[in-house]
């Protein structure tokens, strides 16, 4: 869990925007997304493997712009 304490001179506007930030890093709020549902480890595993593969190709689609502009 996140927690933050409020330091001298620090405005509630930004304790709450350290807050977010702890947050974020923690990757608290993707968890909690995924976790939502039950997926069964068939569909997770079929969803990483999606993902990789999507990520392979615009991996690939990077290096081939790359070349081409030289």
């Amino acid at each position: 869990m996140a927690t933050v304490e409020l330091r001298q001179g620090e405005s509630g506007e930004q304790l709450v925007r350290r807050f977010r930030k702890k947050v974020q890093r923690a990757k608290i709020l993707n968890m909690v997304r995924r976790k939502r549902w039950y997926a069964k480890p068939s569909d997770v595993r079929r969803m990483k493997h999606r993902k990789a593969v999507r990520r392979a190709r615009r991996r690939q689609r990077r290096m081939e712009r790359r070349r081409d502009r030289r």
